[in-house]
């Protein structure tokens, strides 16, 4: 379908904005003659730590690899168990089953569907070493409660900063509460590469180095392989192309803010539940989700009248098929937001170049669907 006003527009991000210094960037790579963990991964690694006020920077091919990476170096495996969101991309879980621990799902906050710390203190075991809050949508989540649970009981704290680069609790951005962060640069990302890519991030020098260890085969030197480490390397390619949409982040972040804020204006008389986000908190708007009763009857309605939209995410992690194996994850409770969260979540078009002229598309769309 052609759409009139489309989900997101890569190619408009390219022709306006990016062509001229993407193109600058792949010349550089290719004269070089250097494609992978050279200069442009060094560069980009300092330069996003900069950005996000972390000490250290460690590319990896993508958020799940980072993921697998941080719970491999903290220690956690078979027999551990890790907290974390049913409401997420799939990776989230993944990462834990692939380091061999058991992803253990705790409900969410039924305003900001972040993990609620008080379902967390549920699902802890004598067999929790972890835990993954994820800052969906680009919205934080209650970090001065879940990082201070951890610190008293001892459980590492991994975030997944895939959905919320730059977003901030008070003054502080998120990746800055735990151990290890976790970034993915897939295309989506409000930080996007042009192919698969990811970044964990650190202030512990020792974890760091322990990060690039694993992703280079577990190298500590040329042919010594301390560890059965992975081959998870950012390319240099992705790190050039990466380095100059770094540059337009602050900007483009300001753009999903004004857009987002003129979606409240505009829906808030709409019988939709809008988003919601921590008082002591700044989204990057990765997405704006709304809640509607008959999702499906939204979508459609917009569709017909060539309005893209998207769900995310359409099924709780547990309710998936490969989570559906015994033993394969434990589930604390009966999930009832994130499930209700799963069935009724739309997320509108909302991108850095989108043009107020579309998105007055698409909130006149939606009047259309509900009769007004």
């Amino acid at each position: 379908m052609s759409w009139i006003v489309p989900f997101q527009d890569f190619r408009r991000e390219y022709e306006e904005v990016l062509r001229d210094d993407l193109i600058a960037a792949c010349d550089r790579v290719f004269r070089s003659g250097h494609y992978v963990l050279g200069p442009e991964v060094e560069s980009f690694e300092k330069e996003f730590a900069t950005a996000i006020g972390r000490r250290h920077a460690v590319g990896v091919a993508s958020g799940l690899d980072a993921l697998v990476i941080a719970l491999r170096v903290l220690g956690i495996g078979p027999g551990d168990e890790v907290i974390t969101t049913p409401l997420s991309a799939a990776a989230t879980a993944l990462s834990v089953t692939h380091a061999g621990a058991t992803p253990v799902f705790a409900d969410v906050d039924d305003e900001t569907l972040t993990l609620d710390p008080a379902e967390i203190e549920r699902a802890v075991t004598a067999r929790t070493k972890a835990v993954i809050p994820v800052h969906l949508y680009g919205s934080p989540a209650d970090m001065a409660r879940i990082s201070g649970f951890c610190r008293e009981r001892g459980l590492a704290l991994v975030e997944d900063c895939a959905q919320s680069h730059l977003a901030e609790v008070g003054s502080v951005q998120v990746g800055s509460f735990g151990a290890l962060s976790c970034y993915s640069f897939y295309p989506t990302k409000n930080l996007g590469a042009v192919g698969d890519a990811g970044l964990i991030a650190t202030d512990d020098g020792d974890l760091a180095a322990a990060c690039r260890r694993y992703r280079d085969y577990g190298q500590a030197a040329k042919y010594e392989h301390a560890v059965a480490g992975y081959n998870s390397r950012l390319d240099e390619l992705q790190a050039a192309l990466l380095r100059v949409k770094l540059g337009h982040l602050r900007d483009w972040t300001a753009a999903r803010g004004r857009l987002a804020a003129r979606y409240f204006e505009l829906l808030h008389d709409l019988p939709l539940r809008l988003p919601r986000v921590r008082h002591d908190t700044t989204s990057v708007w990765h997405l704006f989700a709304v809640r509607a009763e008959d999702r499906a009857a939204l979508a459609r309605g917009l569709a017909e009248q060539r309005i893209a939209t998207a769900i995310h995410y359409p099924r709780a992690l547990p309710d998936q098929p490969c989570y559906q194996r015994p033993v394969a994850c434990r589930v604390v409770g009966e999930l009832p937001i994130a499930r209700r969260a799963a069935a009724t979540t739309l997320s509108l078009p909302l991108f850095p170049l989108m043009r107020l002229d579309e998105q007055s598309l698409v909130v006149g769309a939606i009047r259309k669907v509900f009769g007004g």
